[in-house]
């Protein structure tokens, strides 16, 4: 008699596939209906899209779990009384079990990282040790052995700590962003999270990141959320991770520097290298753990023979201080980002290709604001009310509110941002310490007198004054919904007509060249 019934079969396949899968793809989804099969609950599902915490919208996670926890107790029985079990049936036994316990302990993990301390200690480790005997200190199974426990918990609080750090870092309910989680995700983890658990967490320092994406966009967020995500082993015996997961990350702008200091900042330098140098100095790759990682920012404006540097430590991952010839080892990861076209810099020869190939194993793309709105014209409001909340404190509901009547009724709707997310974010400042914002683009202070001109020039298309007058209600209406029943058309034609903004650009800059 076989171990699993079939349904319960069919279940726990199911929740192992839950356990390993990207949470902020599709699949997730998918796997968590087969779960419940008609106890689905749709209407929560894809809380990757509904912009708040996902915290309240776990409901089918909950069922799941009320489900498996009496199955698995069960089964728990059945095995200590020496039941038959295949290999299959004990995989699905261990990662139900993994399954259940993470969320047992999810909420004790969650504030533990969103209150981060140094030095802490986690004591609850004790009590994990305890479930962890109960479920696999069993003889005659091939069940996970109780020095991988201390391994299995630094796996589930990183993973808890990814899951926060790159939803909270990527803010937005549009497709564009929710791809960009589950890169950032993949980034990470890889896409198979069961090879990183068995051995790829040991080697993703490796791996350099390099990501790309116009000025203001959210760069550094995405480097920040993958460099405190990183696996740090966990000590048994202090009950401490071998490092604080909130001191591994190390940003490095090098546009903020001067040429003269960047090699300094990076390698270190020995007394009397250079004119200055007083004192010996560590740099950012030999003061990097091997759990931390080092954010390069604007390496397009890395310097030639600095870039050949570089280029050495990630290949040999060894370098020296300046002045020095002693060889150290760099045990960290390097995340690098950039604004600029790059393929261009490489064919202009600004930019090393060797360099290049050897950033390029790990690539991630941040979209523009632009990019977001025009897909979902809410992330604009998701990301005022972030902002606010980050710098007004308990006052951000009413700054969100100025900021939210201030674009509607000066800036307008249609408003590209293009200073992105970093522009928005001082657009919020003005409003909080002026009561006003002005963008820089006389024609976003003005847009309806230009609109004017063309239409009494007569040179524009029944296509194009559709365009215009439909773009022009929805930055009044506010929403694709609202525009649609004043226009009394449909929904996907002001889609159309609003979502075709490049064109419209690209006329305009013609125009003015006339």
């Amino acid at each position: 008699m076989a171990l699993i019934k079939p349904d319960d079969y069919r279940f726990m396949e199911a929740i192992s596939a839950l356990s390993y899968v990207n949470p902020f793809l599709p699949d997730r989804i998918q796997y968590e209906r087969e779960a419940l099969g008609d106890a689905f609950d749709e209407s929560k599902a894809d809380w990757n899209l509904l912009g708040d915490d996902p915290e309240f919208h776990l409901v089918n996670t909950r069922k799941i779990t009320e489900r498996a926890y009496p199955l698995l107790t069960t089964l728990q029985k059945r095995l200590a009384e020496g039941v038959a079990a295949t290999g299959s049936e004990l995989k699905l036994y261990e990662d139900t079990a993994l399954f259940l316990i993470y969320h047992h302990y999810a909420q004790q993990f969650k504030a533990d990282i969103i209150r981060p301390k140094k030095g802490r200690t986690y004591d609850y480790f004790n009590e994990f040790l305890h479930y962890w005997e109960l479920f696999f200190d069993i003889d005659g199974y091939d069940l996970p052995e109780k020095d991988e426990a201390a391994h299995i918990f630094a796996c589930l609080f990183q993973v808890r700590r990814a899951f926060l750090y790159i939803f909270r870092a990527i803010i937005g309910r549009s497709k564009v962003a929710a791809h960009l989680r589950a890169a950032v995700w993949d980034s990470i983890f890889t896409h198979d999270m069961q090879r990183y658990r068995r051995s790829f967490y040991k080697r993703m320092g490796d791996f350099t990141t390099l990501i790309i994406g116009p000025t203001g966009s959210g760069k550094e967020l995405v480097a920040n959320a993958i460099g405190q995500s990183r696996y740090i082993p966990f000590d048994t015996n202090s009950l401490t991770f071998q490092v604080d997961f909130f001191k591994t990350f190390f940003p490095i702008n090098l546009s903020a520097l001067p040429a003269t200091l960047v090699e300094s900042e990076l390698f270190g330098h020995r007394r009397g290298a250079f004119t200055g140098a007083l004192e010996d100095r560590k740099g950012w790759l030999e003061a990097c753990p091997a759990e931390g990682t080092i954010f390069i920012d604007e390496i397009g404006e890395l310097d030639p023979l600095i870039q050949v540097k570089l280029l050495r430590v990630i290949q040999a991952r060894t370098f020296q201080r300046l002045g020095s010839t002693k060889t150290l080892a760099f045990k960290g990861k390097i995340v690098a980002a950039t604004h600029r076209d790059i393929h261009a810099d490489m064919a202009a020869g600004k930019f090393r290709k060797d360099l290049y190939y050897r950033l390029c194993s790990d690539i991630i793309t941040t979209p523009s604001l632009y990019e977001q709105m025009r897909e979902s014209p809410d992330v604009l409001w998701d990301l005022v009310g972030y902002i606010a909340k980050r710098i007004a404190g308990d006052e951000n509901e009413k700054l969100s509110e100025d900021v939210k009547s201030w674009i509607k009724k000066r800036i307008g709707l249609a408003y590209d941002w293009p200073g992105n997310i970093r522009e928005l974010e001082q657009c919020v400042r003005n409003v909080m310490i002026r009561g006003a914002y002005h963008p820089v683009t006389e024609t976003a202070r003005n847009p309806a007198g230009k609109r004017v001109d063309f239409v009494l020039d007569d040179v524009l298309s029944l296509e194009e004054m559709c365009r215009l007058y439909c773009r022009q209600v929805y930055a009044q209406a506010g929403s694709y919904v609202e525009t649609a029943r004043r226009l009394k058309v449909d929904r996907r034609t002001v889609k159309k007509y609003v979502g075709a903004k490049k064109e419209h650009s690209r006329f305009m800059e013609n125009r003015n060249r006339q």
